[in-house]
């Protein structure tokens, strides 16, 4: 039996967990607050912040691992990987250099710049607010505004969306500064028109093998209104593409991930682990917004309940570089709502009690997974952040909507609120229409 340490305590690790225990696996768990989903199917937990990376390892050798599996960016960046390898254990993660692919977004772009590949858009970098203020002035296109280092999904900001005048790009652009968010540097980027999507694949440093598409959701409100957050839920069809990107198109984002991963071995940082492509399907074809170095959140949790092939194999493949291409997913459409507290995105309200019915999730063709969430005397209550995840599954998104539906009648609580919206008939038309306009139909 493979001995497996997880690191991260979220919805997309507690996904990974149950493939990993599906798969036959013996799960050592590290988190920084305790995931009752993941504990109830761990051997052995360790309370532990993420990035603590001395303590991670230590725990990891205590537990003997065969193979480690990193959730969240932060402890990538921190190196992790590499601090285990060095303990003589393999990782399905990309190296600290490696993933800088998505710890430094200037990084990415120059990398797509300097391999000439394709997807890229019109960028630049600025490290002193003076420059980053100059080149405002005359900034040749729209802009997407994005602090150069990680900020947890939420510290994008677009021109015409969330900034509304010159004024309202300068200010965030000092807050940027001022407050070092992600780190203090700043990356202006070409706004892209068209429809974002998700490819993921895993990835051996040398070839990939795809998952489904999946279509995530950042905007708090039904309507797509409202603050970015780190993503409120997703939706992935059953043929595994989207119903407004065609097998070509598909084909295309596969060579650009395909094309990334062929510059980061000529770079000398092989690529191992999950690779993420957030893009947009634009009148030319895919462009790429931005690539991590792991599972989306929420999109681990639409791919993984319908991966039929042995995702502890698999991740044994990555880490030895043996990957095989014949990964089989089930021919299943998923829609993942998340259950978030009340203010989510903006001020959330902690500490609120959650009560779950979990055979009645199991019975409405759903799965649960539990994100931030915390056990007090035998009660569930609510984080600061995601709460949980539910996924319907079907033989068609409006089934697996529905499913959802039901699966959420099941949970209840105070001050918890769900983006009803997602995969519903009516936004997924309007995804579609808008694809069409965007194409010129």
């Amino acid at each position: 039996m493979t001995k497996v340490l997880v690191v991260g305590g979220g919805g997309r690790e507690h996904a990974a967990a149950e493939a990993f225990h599906r798969s036959g696996a013996e799960i050592c768990a590290t988190m920084s607050t305790a995931n009752p989903g993941i504990a109830s199917l761990a051997e052995k937990v360790k309370l532990v912040n993420e990035t603590d990376v001395d303590a991670v390892v230590d725990f990891a050798s205590s537990c003997g691992v065969d193979l480690a599996f990193i959730g969240p960016e932060a402890p990538l960046g921190a190196g992790i990987v590499d601090a285990l390898e060095k303990a003589g254990i393999q990782c399905a993660s990309p190296s600290r250099a490696a993933a800088r692919i998505e710890t430094s977004k200037a990084f990415m772009r120059e990398l797509l710049s300097r391999y000439k590949i394709p997807g890229n858009l019109g960028y630049a970098h600025f490290d002193r607010l003076e420059d980053a203020l100059n080149y405002l002035k005359d900034a040749p296109y729209e802009l997407v505004v994005k602090p150069v280092g990680l900020t947890g999904g939420k510290g994008v900001k677009v021109q015409g969306e969330h900034l509304l005048s010159q004024e309202d790009t300068e200010a965030y652009v000092r807050e940027i500064f001022q407050r070092r968010i992600g780190g203090g540097g700043v990356v202006f980027e070409e706004r892209a028109l068209g429809e974002e999507f998700t490819q993921m694949a895993f990835c051996d440093g040398k070839r990939i093998a795809p998952m489904p598409l999946v279509q995530d959701h950042k905007r708090a409100f039904e309507g797509d209104i409202g603050p970015n957050t780190g993503g409120m839920g997703s939706y992935s069809d059953s043929n595994h593409l989207l119903p407004f990107v065609t097998e070509e198109e598909r084909n295309e984002a596969l060579t650009i991930l395909k094309k990334i991963v062929d510059a980061m071995n000529a770079e000398g940082c092989p690529y191992v682990g999950v690779i993420y492509g957030q893009l947009v399907l634009t009148r030319d074809g895919p462009k790429v917004i931005e690539i991590n170095a792991r599972f989306g959140d929420p999109e681990a949790m639409n791919v993984l309940p319908i991966l039929r092939s042995s995702f502890t194999k698999i991740c044994l493949e990555m880490a030895d570089g043996s990957l095989r291409g014949d990964i089989e997913f089930a021919p299943l459409a998923t829609v993942c709502k998340y259950v978030v507290p009340e203010g989510y995105g903006v001020s959330p309200v902690s500490g609120k009690k959650i009560f779950v019915d979990e055979e009645g999730v199991r019975r409405s063709s759903a799965v649960l997974y539990y994100a931030n969430v915390s056990l007090k005397d035998g009660v569930l209550l609510t984080g600061s952040s995601r709460s949980l995840g539910v996924v319907g599954l079907g033989g068609s998104i409006a089934e697996a909507e529905e499913n959802c539906e039901k699966a959420l009648s099941f949970v209840n609580g105070e001050a918890i609120r769900v983006r009803h919206d997602i995969g519903k008939k009516e936004l997924i038309k309007r995804r579609v229409e808008h694809m069409k306009q965007v194409r010129g139909e």
